[in-house]
């Protein structure tokens, strides 16, 4: 668990330290019986929350920039931060899957006046990616990690409680940018490339990070940075070939040995990240995850429909 100390030096960042909260707010009404605005809406942790916000009873209002499909009890609004429709003015809560600098310009201006509480994913790339050896990849773990610490002080400043959720690599909606395109290209040219990889992996499905995201509108996380992964820790060449089992016909394993993995992250800028990593244990501490919000993440057993095949 990590949380912001209000009296903590605005120039330091040693908030990303361990401690106990130092905001939360004590009078707050129950989340559902308010209005909860979903940003990133049609992301795929929106598609699993979405329902469940639902089903809660919530009023449930949902951005996202493209027009999407009427559903029951979610009111869509097309736009983006930070300039979105004055509706979104009303809500009480926000759930936020979006970039963390737009919501984060939002909140500086004064939006949304009876905000009360505010749940939304960074990533574990703001700890894996400090020292990678791609320049983008640092520059990145840097935002990750502004966008955290401007969100906790807009927060403080405002008296709003809010709670971050750092998830490892998620997969589970056919949604993602890693283990999809890889499944679907293998299912495309009948060829599965298998990379040999030591490191740890801990891939959390879209519907686990969900209910943390569900559990976290409740505030006994508040002033937290959560980390959260799946409950299962698995090499990557591991959960490459679980990928691979999943897969609803058969394609041709092409092993890719360690020799090749070096020579290709030297000599391919855009692999040189993802590559090194094979080696490197990408891991999330889940002990605060399931003492907070008692969420257990499943361990990593994908079907066919987490790749939309």
């Amino acid at each position: 668990m990590r949380a912001f100390a209000a009296s903590t030096d605005p120039d330091a960042d040693d908030w990303l330290r361990p401690r106990l909260p130092s905001h939360v707010n004590p009078v707050i009404h129950d989340w559902r019986e308010g209005t909860v605005l979903v940003l990133g809406a049609s992301s795929q942790i929106g598609f699993f929350l979405l329902p469940e916000l639902v089903r809660a009873g919530a009023g449930v209002t949902a951005l996202s920039r493209r027009p999407q499909a009427a559903a029951s009890g979610v009111n869509w609004l097309q736009g983006a931060l930070p300039a979105p429709p004055p509706v979104a003015d009303l809500a009480e809560s926000i759930c936020c899957f979006a970039p963390l600098d737009a919501l984060v310009a939002w909140l500086e201006a004064g939006a949304a006046p009876r905000l009360a509480r505010v749940v939304v994913t960074s990533s574990m790339s703001a700890e894996s990616k400090v020292e990678s050896p791609v320049a983008a990849e640092r520059a990145l773990a840097q935002r990750l990690r502004d966008g955290e610490t401007a969100l906790a002080r807009v927060c403080i400043r405002r008296s709003i409680d809010w709670t971050v959720l750092r998830p490892t690599l998620i997969y589970g909606a056919a949604r993602d940018r890693s283990l999809t395109p890889l499944a679907r290209r293998a299912a495309r040219w009948r060829v599965f490339g298998l990379p040999a990889g030591s490191g740890l992996r801990q891939p959390v499905h879209a519907q686990d990070v969900a209910t943390a995201v569900l559990r976290a509108l409740d505030g006994a996380a508040a002033g937290c940075v959560i980390q959260i992964g799946g409950g299962e820790r698995l090499p990557a060449s591991a959960m490459f070939a679980r990928v691979r089992a999943s897969l609803p016909l058969r394609t041709w394993p092409l092993s890719v040995p360690v020799s090749v993995v070096r020579v290709a992250a030297r000599c391919v800028p855009r692999l040189r990240g993802p590559l090194t990593r094979l080696r490197q244990d990408l891991l999330a501490d889940n002990a605060d995850l399931e003492r907070l919000l008692d969420v257990h993440p499943r361990g990593f057993h994908p079907d066919r429909t987490c790749w939309g095949l």
